[in-house]
């Protein structure tokens, strides 16, 4: 046990998501349990550069599960993917006698772990921090469950305006690269059509469907969006809607923001405390470059690279379910 890792570093980059506190607080306090020294760097990998490094104790963790956020903030760092970045990264973590991280974010967060180690051999475990569930490797990550039933919490409300009006509602929810919160909040709110990166969009699909509807005398009708899908968000539907439709009263919503907001579910919780309690103990354990994720409820770790942007456990037969389930 001579080699065991004792000095650690924890940081959150990228995206925030719900949940990232009760991630710290579980690699905070586990690493405490096993007697390691633990330290927070501030601002993800631009702090690591200029040295926003502090020790933390159980106390500093303390009251943060149920806080949306992030306490350690988060950034995006174009210095770091520069060798003279990360040289000045490496030289702030030996200051500091880090002997490995704890890296709590998404695809972009692994891709720099993974060009750092290329370089500088400072063992990492990943955490999957991210609200858009686009990585391989775990069923879930931490920050999804909130960020869809705040999507699904707003998309009912707006139902009930629609309804109250007769109005068609195009509500476009967070997801640039991934579909999963359109996917799942849509299914949700029994939306009437979703639209996702994952699949070519047909506007003229799109709008058939419209029609059909309007000749049922069907007289609300959501449709969800993800922002990243091909055809274009809300404001690209809209316009394309009112030209074929100008009778229809029809109206967009963009969620935006709300979505990494908020205090995590009890799902997320759990989650981030089962993964935080599992990375220190993978480090202590010698492993690294990997993430570590759950999979039908058992830890499971991944490399790196294999569990960055990938969609594969996206079920597009789901939107031909909707449709059926929309009539």
């Amino acid at each position: 046990m001579g080699n065991v890792i004792k000095k650690i570093g924890v940081m959150t980059s990228g995206g925030d998501s719900p949940g990232m506190n009760a991630a710290i607080r579980a690699v905070v306090r586990t690493a405490k349990y096993h007697g390691m020294e633990v330290f927070g760097i501030h601002r993800g990998y631009q702090g690591m550069i200029e040295g926003e490094i502090s020790e933390m104790e159980a106390k500093d963790v303390a009251n943060i599960i149920q806080r949306g956020g992030t306490i350690l903030k988060t950034a995006r760092s174009k210095a770091f993917m520069t060798p003279e970045g990360m040289a000045k990264a490496y030289d702030q973590l030996q200051k500091h006698g880090i002997e490995g991280l704890v890296l709590i974010g998404g695809d972009g967060t692994f891709r720099g772990a993974t060009a750092f180690f290329k370089q500088y051999t400072i063992p990492a475990v990943g955490l999957p921090g991210t609200i858009d569930k686009d990585l391989a490797g775990t069923d879930f990550t931490i920050g999804f469950d909130t960020a869809v039933n705040t999507a699904v919490e707003a998309i009912d409300k707006i139902r009930d305006t629609a309804e109250a009006h007769d109005r068609l509602f195009i509500v476009e929810v967070m997801g640039r690269d991934a579909g999963y919160i359109a996917l799942h909040s849509g299914i949700a709110c029994g939306a009437e059509d979703i639209l996702i990166p994952e699949t070519a969009t047909n506007i003229e699909d799109v709008l058939e469907r419209i029609d059909n509807d309007e000749r049922r005398k069907k007289t609300v009708h959501i449709i969800v969006v993800a922002e990243g899908d091909e055809f274009g968000g809300a404001k690209e539907l809209h316009a394309a809607v009112i030209q074929r439709f100008p009778q229809l009263d029809v109206r967009s919503a963009v969620l935006g923001h709300i979505q990494r907001g908020g205090s995590p579910s009890c799902a997320d919780r759990i989650l981030a405390s089962r993964l935080g309690h599992a990375a220190v103990l993978a480090l202590r354990a010698g492993q690294t470059q990997v993430m570590a994720g759950i999979i039908n409820g058992k830890i499971v770790f991944t490399p790196f690279e294999n569990a960055v942007k990938v969609n594969s456990c996206m079920s597009i037969d789901m939107l031909d379910m909707i449709r059926v389930l929309a009539v």
